[in-house]
Protein backbone atom coordinates (compact mmCIF):
# COMPACT_ATOMS: atom_id res chain seq x y z
CA UNK A 1 0.00 0.00 0.00
CA UNK A 2 1.37 3.15 -0.99
CA UNK A 3 2.01 5.78 1.92
CA UNK A 4 0.39 9.06 1.87
CA UNK A 5 2.25 12.10 1.82
CA UNK A 6 1.27 15.11 4.20
CA UNK A 7 3.49 18.54 3.23
CA UNK A 8 3.47 21.59 5.42
CA UNK A 9 2.80 24.45 3.73
CA UNK A 10 3.54 28.10 4.75
CA UNK A 11 2.98 31.13 3.11
CA UNK A 12 4.29 34.52 4.29
CA UNK A 13 4.92 36.15 0.88
CA UNK A 14 2.62 39.80 1.59
CA UNK A 15 0.38 40.00 4.61
CA UNK A 16 -1.18 36.41 5.35
CA UNK A 17 0.94 34.59 7.73
CA UNK A 18 -0.66 31.31 6.95
CA UNK A 19 0.02 27.44 7.04
CA UNK A 20 -1.74 24.12 6.31
CA UNK A 21 -1.57 20.61 6.31
CA UNK A 22 -1.74 18.69 2.71
CA UNK A 23 -2.37 14.99 1.89
CA UNK A 24 -1.57 13.63 -1.07
CA UNK A 25 -1.44 16.94 -3.27
CA UNK A 26 -4.97 16.80 -3.18
CA UNK A 27 -6.88 17.04 0.43
CA UNK A 28 -6.75 19.92 2.88
CA UNK A 29 -6.23 18.66 6.06
CA UNK A 30 -5.84 22.42 7.66
CA UNK A 31 -5.45 25.57 6.46
CA UNK A 32 -5.08 28.72 9.40
CA UNK A 33 -4.70 32.12 7.80
CA UNK A 34 -3.80 34.92 9.76
CA UNK A 35 -4.58 38.04 8.10
CA UNK A 36 -3.60 41.61 8.62
CA UNK A 37 -6.12 43.55 6.55
CA UNK A 38 -7.44 45.11 9.72
CA UNK A 39 -3.78 46.55 10.89
CA UNK A 40 -2.78 47.20 7.28
CA UNK A 41 -6.54 49.07 6.12
CA UNK A 42 -5.51 52.26 8.36
CA UNK A 43 -2.76 52.97 5.50
CA UNK A 44 -4.46 52.22 2.68
CA UNK A 45 -2.17 48.93 1.23
CA UNK A 46 0.46 46.86 3.25
CA UNK A 47 3.35 48.89 4.92
CA UNK A 48 5.92 46.05 4.54
CA UNK A 49 7.57 46.88 7.49
CA UNK A 50 4.55 46.39 9.82
CA UNK A 51 3.93 43.10 7.71
CA UNK A 52 7.20 41.86 8.69
CA UNK A 53 6.51 42.31 12.57
CA UNK A 54 2.78 40.79 12.67
CA UNK A 55 4.18 37.56 10.62
CA UNK A 56 6.67 37.40 13.37
CA UNK A 57 4.23 37.53 15.94
CA UNK A 58 2.01 34.59 14.26
CA UNK A 59 3.97 32.43 12.63
CA UNK A 60 4.76 30.07 15.70
CA UNK A 61 0.70 30.38 16.30
CA UNK A 62 -0.20 29.01 12.89
CA UNK A 63 1.93 26.64 12.42
CA UNK A 64 1.22 25.00 15.68
CA UNK A 65 -2.58 25.53 15.05
CA UNK A 66 -2.31 23.75 11.26
CA UNK A 67 -1.11 20.67 13.37
CA UNK A 68 -3.28 20.93 16.27
CA UNK A 69 -6.12 20.87 13.36
CA UNK A 70 -4.85 18.53 11.82
CA UNK A 71 -4.07 15.66 14.98
CA UNK A 72 -0.66 15.77 13.25
CA UNK A 73 2.58 15.64 14.69
CA UNK A 74 5.72 16.74 12.90
CA UNK A 75 7.08 13.12 13.11
CA UNK A 76 3.75 12.64 10.74
CA UNK A 77 4.86 15.15 8.34
CA UNK A 78 6.66 14.09 4.93
CA UNK A 79 8.35 17.58 4.15
CA UNK A 80 8.27 21.57 4.55
CA UNK A 81 7.10 23.49 1.58
CA UNK A 82 7.36 27.22 2.04
CA UNK A 83 7.07 30.18 -0.39
CA UNK A 84 10.22 31.05 -1.57
CA UNK A 85 9.46 33.96 -3.67
CA UNK A 86 8.27 36.40 -5.29
CA UNK A 87 6.81 39.16 -2.41
CA UNK A 88 8.23 41.54 0.24
CA UNK A 89 11.78 40.21 1.54
CA UNK A 90 11.25 40.62 4.65
CA UNK A 91 8.10 38.70 4.84
CA UNK A 92 9.55 35.79 3.09
CA UNK A 93 12.59 35.95 5.03
CA UNK A 94 10.36 35.02 8.35
CA UNK A 95 8.67 32.38 6.75
CA UNK A 96 11.74 31.20 4.72
CA UNK A 97 13.52 30.77 8.49
CA UNK A 98 10.46 29.70 10.75
CA UNK A 99 10.05 26.53 7.77
CA UNK A 100 14.37 25.96 7.71
CA UNK A 101 13.98 25.82 11.66
CA UNK A 102 11.16 23.48 11.41
CA UNK A 103 12.36 21.09 9.07
CA UNK A 104 16.27 21.35 10.85
CA UNK A 105 14.29 20.47 14.15
CA UNK A 106 12.45 17.48 13.14
CA UNK A 107 14.74 16.05 10.16
CA UNK A 108 12.74 17.20 7.45
CA UNK A 109 13.28 18.37 3.79
CA UNK A 110 12.29 21.80 2.83
CA UNK A 111 10.89 22.54 -0.47
CA UNK A 112 10.87 26.03 -2.22
CA UNK A 113 8.36 27.24 -4.05
CA UNK A 114 7.25 29.96 -6.22
CA UNK A 115 4.24 31.90 -4.94
CA UNK A 116 2.58 31.53 -8.39
CA UNK A 117 2.82 28.20 -8.81
CA UNK A 118 1.28 27.88 -5.64
CA UNK A 119 -1.83 29.76 -7.06
CA UNK A 120 -1.79 27.73 -9.76
CA UNK A 121 -1.57 24.62 -7.65
CA UNK A 122 -4.58 25.65 -5.40
CA UNK A 123 -7.03 24.16 -8.61
CA UNK A 124 -5.75 20.58 -7.62
CA UNK A 125 -7.35 20.86 -4.36
CA UNK A 126 -10.66 20.92 -6.07
CA UNK A 127 -10.19 18.47 -9.18
CA UNK A 128 -7.23 17.10 -11.35
CA UNK A 129 -5.98 19.18 -13.16
CA UNK A 130 -5.47 18.24 -17.31
CA UNK A 131 -2.56 18.95 -19.62
CA UNK A 132 -1.80 20.30 -21.69
CA UNK A 133 -3.94 23.45 -20.07
CA UNK A 134 -4.01 27.53 -19.65
CA UNK A 135 -3.36 29.27 -16.54
CA UNK A 136 -4.84 32.87 -16.41
CA UNK A 137 -2.97 34.14 -13.11
CA UNK A 138 -4.28 37.58 -12.15
CA UNK A 139 -2.97 38.71 -8.58
CA UNK A 140 -1.32 42.06 -7.22
CA UNK A 141 1.26 41.99 -8.89
CA UNK A 142 0.84 39.34 -11.95
CA UNK A 143 -1.59 39.36 -14.44
CA UNK A 144 0.13 36.01 -16.65
CA UNK A 145 -0.88 33.62 -19.05
CA UNK A 146 1.01 30.07 -18.38
CA UNK A 147 0.89 27.07 -20.84
CA UNK A 148 1.54 23.55 -18.61
CA UNK A 149 2.48 20.68 -20.72
CA UNK A 150 2.50 18.98 -17.23
CA UNK A 151 3.28 18.93 -13.51
CA UNK A 152 5.98 22.05 -13.13
CA UNK A 153 6.06 23.02 -16.95
CA UNK A 154 5.85 26.25 -17.10
CA UNK A 155 5.93 28.24 -20.68
CA UNK A 156 4.74 32.29 -20.22
CA UNK A 157 2.70 33.36 -23.20
CA UNK A 158 1.54 36.60 -21.90
CA UNK A 159 2.25 38.97 -19.27
CA UNK A 160 1.52 42.34 -17.80
CA UNK A 161 4.09 45.28 -19.19
CA UNK A 162 2.71 47.71 -16.70
CA UNK A 163 0.47 47.70 -14.27
CA UNK A 164 -1.33 43.98 -13.29
CA UNK A 165 -4.71 43.57 -13.00
CA UNK A 166 -4.42 43.56 -9.15
CA UNK A 167 -2.57 47.04 -8.99
CA UNK A 168 -4.82 48.76 -11.00
CA UNK A 169 -7.92 47.88 -9.17
CA UNK A 170 -6.49 48.95 -5.93
CA UNK A 171 -5.08 52.52 -7.50
CA UNK A 172 -8.47 53.02 -8.94
CA UNK A 173 -9.97 52.28 -5.97
CA UNK A 174 -8.07 55.15 -4.10
CA UNK A 175 -8.97 57.37 -7.14
CA UNK A 176 -12.77 56.60 -6.06
CA UNK A 177 -12.09 57.12 -2.24
CA UNK A 178 -12.76 53.46 -1.89
CA UNK A 179 -11.42 51.65 1.56
CA UNK A 180 -8.30 48.86 1.42
CA UNK A 181 -8.52 46.31 0.39
CA UNK A 182 -9.70 48.56 -2.84
CA UNK A 183 -10.11 45.36 -5.63
CA UNK A 184 -13.26 43.62 -3.64
CA UNK A 185 -15.00 47.36 -3.27
CA UNK A 186 -14.79 47.70 -7.19
CA UNK A 187 -16.15 44.37 -7.54
CA UNK A 188 -19.24 45.40 -5.93
CA UNK A 189 -20.23 48.52 -6.93
CA UNK A 190 -19.99 47.34 -10.43
CA UNK A 191 -22.26 44.60 -9.57
CA UNK A 192 -24.64 47.17 -8.03
CA UNK A 193 -24.18 49.55 -11.24
CA UNK A 194 -27.08 50.94 -12.67
CA UNK A 195 -24.61 52.22 -15.62
CA UNK A 196 -21.01 52.40 -16.65
CA UNK A 197 -18.34 54.44 -18.19
CA UNK A 198 -17.17 53.55 -21.15
CA UNK A 199 -12.92 52.72 -20.83
CA UNK A 200 -10.38 52.07 -23.44
CA UNK A 201 -8.87 48.94 -24.24
CA UNK A 202 -5.70 47.88 -24.34
CA UNK A 203 -5.20 45.42 -26.59
CA UNK A 204 -1.76 46.18 -27.47
CA UNK A 205 -0.12 44.16 -31.13
CA UNK A 206 -2.45 42.38 -33.14
CA UNK A 207 -1.77 38.37 -31.62
CA UNK A 208 0.21 39.57 -28.46
CA UNK A 209 -1.11 37.85 -25.01
CA UNK A 210 0.53 40.79 -23.24
CA UNK A 211 -1.60 42.79 -20.75
CA UNK A 212 -1.16 46.69 -20.09
CA UNK A 213 -3.81 48.26 -17.57
CA UNK A 214 -1.60 51.50 -16.94
CA UNK A 215 -3.81 53.67 -19.28
CA UNK A 216 -6.92 52.32 -17.95
CA UNK A 217 -5.94 53.51 -14.49
CA UNK A 218 -5.03 56.83 -16.20
CA UNK A 219 -8.06 56.83 -17.95
CA UNK A 220 -9.98 57.09 -14.59
CA UNK A 221 -8.09 59.26 -13.33
CA UNK A 222 -8.03 62.01 -16.20
CA UNK A 223 -12.04 61.44 -16.47
CA UNK A 224 -11.98 61.89 -12.67
CA UNK A 225 -10.02 65.12 -12.83
CA UNK A 226 -12.15 66.66 -16.32
CA UNK A 227 -15.21 66.14 -14.05
CA UNK A 228 -13.83 68.06 -11.41
CA UNK A 229 -12.74 70.72 -13.51
CA UNK A 230 -16.45 71.12 -14.59
CA UNK A 231 -17.71 71.26 -11.33
CA UNK A 232 -19.49 67.74 -11.69
CA UNK A 233 -19.74 64.56 -9.25
CA UNK A 234 -17.91 61.43 -9.72
CA UNK A 235 -20.05 58.56 -9.84
CA UNK A 236 -18.04 55.87 -8.34
CA UNK A 237 -20.11 53.01 -9.64
CA UNK A 238 -20.66 53.85 -12.97
CA UNK A 239 -16.71 54.44 -12.53
CA UNK A 240 -16.23 51.11 -11.26
CA UNK A 241 -18.61 48.98 -13.93
CA UNK A 242 -16.54 50.51 -16.49
CA UNK A 243 -13.27 49.86 -15.28
CA UNK A 244 -14.11 46.33 -14.68
CA UNK A 245 -15.77 45.66 -17.56
CA UNK A 246 -12.59 46.91 -19.33
CA UNK A 247 -10.46 45.05 -17.26
CA UNK A 248 -12.56 41.79 -17.71
CA UNK A 249 -13.37 41.73 -21.55
CA UNK A 250 -9.10 41.93 -22.13
CA UNK A 251 -8.62 39.18 -19.61
CA UNK A 252 -10.90 36.64 -20.88
CA UNK A 253 -10.69 37.36 -24.63
CA UNK A 254 -6.91 37.27 -24.40
CA UNK A 255 -7.52 33.49 -22.45
CA UNK A 256 -9.89 32.43 -24.78
CA UNK A 257 -7.89 33.02 -28.00
CA UNK A 258 -4.74 31.41 -26.28
CA UNK A 259 -7.09 28.56 -25.45
CA UNK A 260 -7.68 28.02 -28.84
CA UNK A 261 -4.40 28.31 -30.10
CA UNK A 262 -2.66 25.79 -27.73
CA UNK A 263 -5.67 23.21 -28.22
CA UNK A 264 -5.41 23.01 -24.06
CA UNK A 265 -7.86 20.58 -22.59
CA UNK A 266 -8.51 22.97 -20.00
CA UNK A 267 -8.39 26.30 -18.40
CA UNK A 268 -7.80 27.48 -15.25
CA UNK A 269 -7.63 31.12 -13.62
CA UNK A 270 -5.45 30.94 -10.39
CA UNK A 271 -4.72 34.77 -8.00
CA UNK A 272 -5.93 36.84 -5.79
CA UNK A 273 -8.17 38.85 -8.88
CA UNK A 274 -9.23 35.47 -9.95
CA UNK A 275 -11.73 35.82 -6.87
CA UNK A 276 -13.13 38.90 -8.39
CA UNK A 277 -16.94 37.62 -9.24
CA UNK A 278 -17.55 39.63 -12.76
CA UNK A 279 -14.31 38.56 -13.78
CA UNK A 280 -15.38 34.78 -12.88
CA UNK A 281 -18.88 34.72 -14.15
CA UNK A 282 -16.99 36.70 -17.39
CA UNK A 283 -14.62 33.08 -17.55
CA UNK A 284 -17.15 30.39 -16.36
CA UNK A 285 -20.07 31.53 -19.39
CA UNK A 286 -17.56 32.19 -21.98
CA UNK A 287 -15.82 28.90 -21.85
CA UNK A 288 -18.87 27.20 -21.27
CA UNK A 289 -19.93 28.50 -24.32
CA UNK A 290 -17.07 27.48 -25.99
CA UNK A 291 -17.30 23.83 -24.42
CA UNK A 292 -13.81 24.03 -23.06
CA UNK A 293 -13.36 22.76 -19.38
CA UNK A 294 -12.72 26.00 -16.84
CA UNK A 295 -12.38 25.99 -13.34
CA UNK A 296 -11.19 28.20 -10.85
CA UNK A 297 -10.67 27.33 -7.10
CA UNK A 298 -13.40 28.72 -4.36
CA UNK A 299 -12.43 31.89 -2.97
CA UNK A 300 -10.61 31.61 -0.08
CA UNK A 301 -8.24 29.53 -2.08
CA UNK A 302 -7.81 32.58 -4.67
CA UNK A 303 -6.39 35.01 -1.94
CA UNK A 304 -3.21 33.88 -0.40
CA UNK A 305 -2.87 30.68 1.75
CA UNK A 306 -0.49 28.02 2.55
CA UNK A 307 -2.17 25.24 1.25
CA UNK A 308 -1.44 26.12 -2.23
CA UNK A 309 2.24 26.12 -1.21
CA UNK A 310 1.50 23.21 0.65
CA UNK A 311 0.12 21.47 -3.21
CA UNK A 312 2.69 23.20 -5.17
CA UNK A 313 5.64 21.64 -2.86
CA UNK A 314 3.38 18.21 -2.98
CA UNK A 315 4.22 17.70 -6.75
CA UNK A 316 7.56 18.76 -6.28
CA UNK A 317 8.56 16.53 -3.74
CA UNK A 318 6.80 13.42 -5.91
CA UNK A 319 9.39 14.85 -8.44
CA UNK A 320 12.52 14.69 -6.60
CA UNK A 321 12.79 18.26 -5.94
CA UNK A 322 14.43 19.36 -2.23
CA UNK A 323 16.00 22.69 -0.86
CA UNK A 324 18.44 23.30 1.84
CA UNK A 325 19.24 25.21 4.65
CA UNK A 326 20.86 27.69 2.73
CA UNK A 327 17.72 28.55 1.22
CA UNK A 328 16.81 32.55 1.26
CA UNK A 329 13.72 34.92 0.42
CA UNK A 330 13.74 35.69 -3.39
CA UNK A 331 11.34 38.98 -4.29
CA UNK A 332 12.20 38.80 -8.02
CA UNK A 333 12.22 35.24 -8.17
CA UNK A 334 11.04 33.72 -11.89
CA UNK A 335 8.57 31.23 -12.31
CA UNK A 336 10.70 28.28 -13.90
CA UNK A 337 9.83 24.93 -14.80
CA UNK A 338 11.67 22.19 -12.43
CA UNK A 339 10.32 19.28 -14.82
CA UNK A 340 11.53 19.44 -18.24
Amino acid sequence: MTKDIYILGIETSCDETAASIVKNGTEIISNVVASQITSQKRFGGVVPEIASRHHVEQITLVIEEALAIAELEPADLDAVAVTEGPGLVGALLIGVNAAKAFAFANGLPIIGVHHIAGHIYANQLMQPMEFPLLALIVSGGHTELVIMEGHGSFKLVGETRDDAAGEAYDKVARVLGLPYPGGPQIDKLAAESDGQVEFPRAWLEPGSYDFSFSGLKSSVINYKHNLAQRGEAVNPSHVAAGFQASVVEVLTTKALRAAKEFGVKQVIAAGGVAANKGLRSSLEETFKKEEIPFHVPPIILCTDNAAMIAAAGSAMFIDGIRGNLAMNGKPGMSLVSWKQ
